[in-house]
C-alpha cells in the first residue's frame, strides 16, 4: 500500500490537493493510505518550506503547488512499479 502525506496546515490549497490525491488513487486503482500532517516542525524537517506539500512513500513530490489528480496518479503508478520490481 502506497502512503501519501498532505502537509499543510488545512488550508483551501491542502484541501484541494487531498481531494486531488484522492482522485488519483481511484484514477490509478491502487490502494492508498492518505495522512494529512499539520506540524509544521515536522513539515519543515523534510525540507517543504511552502505549503501545500506532497509526500509519496517518504518522497516529497511537490511542494508549494496543487499537481493534478492526472500528474499525482502518474506519480502513485511509478511508485508502485519501483516497489514491486526486485533489485537488480
Amino acid at each position: 500500500m502506497v502512503r501519501i502525506e498532505v502537509l499543510g496546515s488545512g488550508c483551501a490549497n491542502c484541501r484541494r490537493l487531498e481531494a486531488n490525491a484522492r482522485d488519483a488513487v481511484g484514477m490509478a486503482g491502487i490502494e492508498a493510505e492518505i495522512v494529512k500532517v499539520t506540524d509544521y516542525a515536522e513539515i519543515a524537517a523534510r525540507g517543504v518550506l511552502t505549503t501545500p506539500g506532497l509526500v509519496i512513500d517518504g518522497e516529497v513530490r511537490s511542494a508549494g503547488r496543487i499537481p493534478s489528480a492526472g500528474d499525482i496518479a502518474e506519480w502513485l503508478v511509478t511508485s508502485q512499479r519501483s516497489l514491486s520490481t526486485p533489485p537488480a
